[in-house]
């Protein structure tokens, strides 16, 4: 008889692991629970919010239940395979209420194996729309309309039910409310089926003026200045500073931790050589002025990081050994017959960098919105993993801080990185005479595995030859 009940126990309960979206991720933070013990929760809706190395997603639950357990607290890094929650998936079943923790012989060996047609995944990254019939919601929750609910189940990456008592809400708005401190269960959603938008945010985060809320005809919803200290949506990193201390200990996790091994990878794998160049560009800023009042510019940001990085895409169609990668495995030299941009982007959550997937084959308008696309991605904090991951080489702008020039390191799996100093305006030898020109200084790190001195030196040299004079662009793409 214990034997029959320990069986029906075990099969009572599922675990859920944290997931593995690939790209050599091996862990991550829990930013957020959405759930508690006790909670019901329905196949599709997102449980947690989780934070990998590469980016800040939310992580549906496969299947139908009760929250047993949560096995970890918010801030815990966990590493992929590991159990973040239980669920009794046959509430009432049992005798007895749930225990605050399952016995050991209420946990099974192993999960048992999901439905066929989905994969526990995090939201948006590669679910496969399932075919398992869901269970009729009980009360308030079953008068959720279809439509809210397929809008969900797309941000989600799958068809799913979420509780009414979650605003509908795409991560990156999330993202914004919490950062200007604004309760997303107080604002007005003016989206198809009832989604919050990004405006809908910042209406929200804009004062009321006092004659217009004596004129209005119900209440406005609560807003909260941006000045305002919010209530923190996740933990902050666990800072520990005693009173009067000289020093302040700060974790190292998530993107901080990438960053870190990645450097000190790429640093002490490939052999870095890095040359520099000094170069005229008042012409190139004189084409930055007039693409600006360019018709066919029109809606698209155009700085001088959009012609650098279209006189690096066309150094490398004149010298394509430079796009290269190097595989140890099988000691060989894999040429890219493609190339993804990388642009290095200083964000809240420290330095990333997304890439533009075959940027070369991009017009000048195209380039300029991927730049513009990618930035603001990047600012807003929902650059996926895909987006940072295949990259050939990098641009990275240390100019716009106000420095010359630097020794960059290599993206691991790159072949060279291109540092931009700051645009300056300084004395400089013009057809035989000193005159103020606009002046910068280019550093190109490379892999001397794979470039050798002549070949690095042409790259940086051809880009410099553009920028000096722009119309290169025209009779060397």
């Amino acid at each position: 008889m214990t034997t029959m009940t320990d069986t029906s126990n075990a099969a009572r309960f599922r675990e859920f692991k944290m997931p593995d979206v690939g790209e050599g991720l091996t862990e991550a933070e829990i930013l957020k629970w959405y759930v508690q013990a006790g909670d019901t929760v329905t196949d599709g809706q997102v449980v947690c919010e989780v934070e990998t190395a590469k980016a800040a997603v939310e992580l549906p639950i496969p299947f139908d239940g009760v929250v047993h357990e949560l096995r970890f607290p918010e801030g815990t890094t966990v590493d992929v395979g590991q159990v973040i929650i239980a669920v009794d998936v046959a509430p009432g079943s049992g005798d007895a209420a749930p225990a605050p923790a399952p016995a050991p012989a209420a946990r099974p060996e192993a999960e048992p194996e999901a439905p066929k047609g989905r994969q526990p995944v995090l939201v948006g990254y590669g679910v496969s729309e399932s075919s398992t019939k869901r269970r009729a919601r009980k009360g308030a929750a079953a008068e959720a309309t279809p439509a809210a609910s397929a809008i969900q189940g797309e941000l989600n990456g799958h068809t799913a039910a979420v509780p009414e008592s979650r605003p509908l809400a795409k991560p990156p708005v999330r993202k914004l409310a919490k950062d200007l401190g604004i309760d997303l269960a107080t604002v007005v959603p003016t989206g198809e089926g009832g989604i919050i938008t990004r405006e809908d945010v910042h209406a929200a985060a804009t004062p009321v003026p006092a004659q217009a809320q004596a004129q209005a005809p119900a209440p406005a919803p609560t807003a909260v200045s941006p000045v305002a200290e919010p209530a923190p949506e996740a933990p902050a990193p666990a800072v520990v500073t005693t009173p009067g201390a000289r020093e302040t200990r700060i974790p190292v996790k998530g993107v901080r931790k990438a960053i870190a091994q990645a450097m000190v990878g790429s640093a002490f794998t490939a052999p870095h050589v890095t040359e520099f160049v000094t170069v005229d560009v008042t012409r190139t800023m004189k084409l930055v002025a007039e693409l600006k009042e360019d018709k066919e510019m029109a809606g698209v940001r155009v700085n001088p990081l959009l012609l650098i990085a279209k006189a690096l895409l066309v150094a490398i169609k004149r010298n394509p050994g430079v796009n290269a990668a190097w595989d140890e495995a099988a000691q060989e030299i894999v040429q890219k017959h493609y190339v993804n941009l990388g642009i290095a982007a200083a964000t809240p959550r420290g330095l990333i960098v997304p890439n533009i997937k075959d940027a070369h084959e991009q017009t000048l308008p195209q380039l300029a919105a991927s730049l513009s696309e990618l930035v603001s991605t990047a600012r807003e904090g929902r650059t996926s993993p895909a987006a940072m991951a295949g990259g050939t080489v990098t641009i990275t702008n240390v100019g716009v801080f106000g420095v010359d020039t630097g020794t960059p390191i290599l993206n691991p799996g790159e072949s060279a990185i291109l540092a931009v100093g700051a645009i300056k305006l300084q004395p400089w030898v013009h057809k035989g005479k000193v005159k103020p020109r606009q002046v910068t200084t280019l550093a190109l790190s490379f892999d001397h595995r794979l470039v050798d001195g002549e070949l690095g030196s042409k790259v940086l040299a051809d880009v410099a030859a553009i920028l000096e004079r722009p119309k290169r662009l025209i009779t060397w793409a």
